[in-house]
């Protein structure tokens, strides 16, 4: 019997390498000047062992001087980070005159800042394990929290991504939270403004565009949007306020959505499950939504009867 594919695969390699001479963005081929995405994930791991020391390290070892430990790691990340900083900056267009000195003193400066503010980001998840603690009555521990918890894994890595995103890093901030993303189904934007007492329960289908503003003590549920009214106006949108502004003491009910760079709700409100929002919501408003007319077929008559004001709504 003739042999099909390999009479055929030099025709085929011929039409690949072919294909790959188009200069479209998909025949890209230098992989050595663009960022490499295993490298940045090895340092969020990293980080990870900075931020949480006693739950996230290299167990293989002993530690007897922990600042001896931390130290090695801080370096590590700072020395991979600038590398890869120096990359996209080159790979970005809007860097991509500038000279390399130029580019290696922001990169090293980006190094710096964004290491500095990890105290900072420490503060706040402090404050989003406690809003997690007190708010999931299943949580027997913070440290069950930190384990195993998709949320705090989201949030993590949101808050360590805006620091570098408010240092002007491109892509690399995106990179770290759509890897978040893919592991949690939880899609936080790094541009996001999200303050402290962050919570999110269960938290899988949760969007959070861009330039969605969130106060302190807001809990959402799995499944809610806080997206854009319309994204069709493609790149002329680039840095138009899209997304909502969540005030403080905010609870944001499973399926929910909320749209647009005007709305506003403000502090108190609590929004009921699959609730679809497009304008503003006053102060301490509840908001509902009437239930689906449900028809059994049973002979059970008490489930026949029908309360005209019956709403769907979650008590808290």
């Amino acid at each position: 019997m003739k042999n099909i594919i390999e009479s055929e695969v030099n025709s085929i390699l011929t039409d690949i390498m072919s294909d790959y001479g188009k200069g479209r963005a998909v025949d890209k081929m230098d992989i050595y000047n663009q960022p490499d995405k295993a490298e940045i994930m090895s340092i969020l791991d990293e980080l990870f062992s900075v931020v949480y020391p006693g739950f996230f390290r290299d167990k293989t070892h002993k530690i007897y001087n922990i600042e001896h430990t931390v130290s090695t790691i801080i370096e590590d990340v700072m020395f991979h980070l600038n590398k890869q900083i120096n990359v996209v900056l080159k790979y970005t267009k809007a860097f991509e005159e500038d000279e390399d000195e130029k580019l290696d003193e922001f990169a090293q400066n980006a190094c710096v800042s964004f290491m500095k503010s990890i105290p900072k980001v420490r503060e706040y998840l402090e404050t989003d394990l406690q809003a997690f603690y007190d708010g999931d009555p299943a949580a027997r521990s913070k440290d069950e929290i930190v384990f195993s918890y998709p949320g705090i894994y989201a949030i993590t890595v949101y808050r360590l991504a805006h620091e570098l995103f408010l240092l002007n890093v491109p892509l690399i901030p995106r990179m770290m939270t759509e890897q978040a993303h893919s592991k949690t189904g939880i899609d936080i934007h790094p541009g996001a403004t999200i303050g402290k007492y962050f919570f999110i329960d269960h938290g899988t289908g949760i969007v959070i565009g861009e330039t969605t503003v969130i106060g302190e003590h807001v809990k959402l549920y799995q499944g809610v949007t806080l997206g854009a009214l319309s994204t069709k106006g493609g790149q002329k949108l680039r840095d138009v306020r899209r997304h909502p502004t969540i005030k403080d003491n905010v609870t944001i009910y499973s399926g929910a959505s909320i749209l647009g760079g005007e709305t506003v709700i403000e502090e108190g409100v609590v929004v009921g499950g699959n609730s679809f929002i497009t304008k503003s919501i006053s102060k301490g408003t509840k908001v509902s939504v009437k239930n689906q007319e449900l028809v059994y077929h049973s002979e059970d008559e008490s489930l026949h009867q029908k309360d005209p004001d019956e709403s769907w709504f979650y008590i808290i």
